[in-house]
């Protein structure tokens, strides 16, 4: 279907007898995971980064830069299972690796949330007794700060960036009805006691390149940490932090297939809306879902029409794709359909509804008004890593939400990384080789050949190259890194195809 990685900022807080502030906090959750992993010290290659280049201008390739590696320390933390967990401002975040299918995402980002869990038992170990380690997969700490989770899907240069824009703002301004986390309360609005997204009030222009302040809908950084000629990286900042996963799922999936029509050519005009920035607001303030938006030909949508839209000119390319394809379709098929029935028949689907669901049961039982600090501790509850205590995890355990991964290979991910993208060689690079790993970054892995002799990088722009398929032998047989590349150039698998 094509390449995605998903980012995910985690709140953070702790309770007990010391005050630690969340930058330390994050960093004490990193820390715990490299004691726990037993981790070499391998640092990120920042070489190629550019997170200032802007999508709406021709990119320029530059002269070849020198090396530039970050220290490792315990802020930074790139895994055996391909991923990168670090600190990120106030933050820890999990950045899973390179998948090449929807539902590889799902296993490798809820083995993120089984790494972060861990890290945060760890953590209060290190922490004066009585500690506690509160962490969240959510997007808001219901005060006025707001955090990221970031897909990234590769998408074909030869894509114009305004075409992608035109047809992806009413996706994003219409999926929270699926896809949203739900919270309650809102930054504009003190009528809306509860929202279908944590991230819509966030969001302030249609286009631009910021991510932290006059948040965009659809984000304009142009850093593929790929072949720059060859593709471009789609970061979309607005999606929510999902527990379901089924609700991860259809997210993934239904970009991939969307993002394969545009790609192909054969979709109709895109729908444009009045007013995108208002429109996701409106469409996330009514948990009803009859609320509507206008487009500028003069028809009104709500976010479910706006949904059946985009998935009848999907069809085609599911219907021509994988079986994991149709599976996308079926289900986003479903959720559409539940949400016809009103947002009950969402409960154990959509994170919005089944938290929704919570809610008003917990207010009947207690008589509470709508914002009382217990309802928001409900909402907040709902996003607990901990699997004894969150509640998303309760009601997973209870049979009351459906999972689509196993224990078995969500444990597994946790360790390795998937075998058809150039995570693999990553992965298996820090695993077999940590001390001589010196860094690595998502399009590449710094050896360091001993000895004096100085060290080598080795880029990977390709991400459906690394494979298992075309570096488990030389990995396997290799006794040192210089004896790895040895074999991989008789492979000639750099390097350009490695890469």
């Amino acid at each position: 279907m094509g390449f995605v990685g998903v980012e995910t900022e985690y709140g953070i807080a702790v309770t007990g007898p010391e005050d630690v502030h969340p930058v330390r906090a994050s960093a004490l959750l990193v820390n715990a995971h490299r004691e726990l992993a037993g981790g070499g010290d391998v640092g990120w290659d920042y070489t190629e980064e550019r997170p200032e280049r802007d999508a709406r201008a021709t990119p320029v390739r530059p002269e070849p830069p020198e090396l530039l590696v970050g220290e490792p320390g315990p802020a930074n933390l790139v895994l055996t299972n391909g991923a990168r967990f670090y600190v990120d401002h106030a933050h820890p975040e999990y950045a899973t690796p390179e998948c090449a299918s929807a539902r590889d995402l799902v296993v490798w980002d809820v083995a993120g949330e089984r790494i972060v869990e861990a890290a945060a038992r760890a953590a209060e170990r290190m922490l004066p007794e009585g500690s506690a380690v509160h962490v969240h997969k959510n997007n808001t700490d219901g005060k006025g700060a707001a955090y990221g989770t970031h897909e990234n899907y590769l998408v074909a240069r030869s894509v114009p960036f305004g075409l992608l824009t035109r047809h992806l703002l009413p996706m994003f301004v219409s999926r929270p009805v699926l896809v949203g986390a739900g919270r309650v309360g809102s930054e504009h609005d003190a009528s809306v006691h509860f929202q279908l997204s944590q991230r819509a009030d966030f969001f302030e222009v249609e286009i631009g390149l910021e991510t932290t302040v006059r948040r965009p809908i659809m984000n304009t950084r142009d850093e593929p940490h790929a072949d720059v000629d060859r593709y471009r990286r789609l970061h979309v900042i607005n999606g929510d932090a999902n527990l379901s996963e089924t609700a991860t799922f259809v997210k993934v999936g239904a970009m991939l297939l969307l993002l394969a029509a545009i790609t192909e050519g054969t979709l109709p005009e895109p729908l444009e809306l009045e007013d995108p920035v208002a429109a996701f607001r409106i469409l996330s303030h009514d948990p009803t879902l009859r609320a509507t938006v206008r487009t500028t030909d003069g028809r009104s949508w709500t976010a479910l029409d706006l949904q059946e839209e985009h998935l009848e000119r999907c069809a085609a390319v599911a219907a021509a794709g994988s079986a994991e394809d149709r599976e996308v379709l079926a289900r986003w098929s479903d959720m559409i359909a539940a949400g016809r029935e009103g947002a009950a028949a969402l409960v154990g689907l959509a994170d919005w509804a089944t938290k929704l669901d919570l809610i008003d049961a917990y207010r009947a039982r207690h008589e509470l008004p709508a914002m009382h600090d217990r309802i928001r501790m409900v909402d907040l509850q709902y996003h607990d890593v901990r699997r004894d205590k969150g509640l998303h995890h309760r009601l997973v355990a209870a049979g009351r939400i459906p999972r689509l991964t196993s224990d078995e290979e969500v444990s597994r991910a946790m360790r390795t990384p998937p075998e058809d993208t150039r995570a693999w060689f990553r992965g298996e690079c820090v695993r077999r080789f940590p001390d001589e790993v010196v860094a690595a970054g998502w399009d590449s892995v710094v050896l360091d050949l001993g000895a004096g002799r100085g060290l080598v990088r080795l880029p990977m722009p390709e991400p459906g190259s690394g494979t298992r398929a075309l570096t488990a032998d030389a990995l396997e047989a290799a006794v040192d890194v210089e004896d790895l590349l040895r074999r991989l150039e008789v492979q000639e698998t750099l390097p350009g195809q490695l890469a």
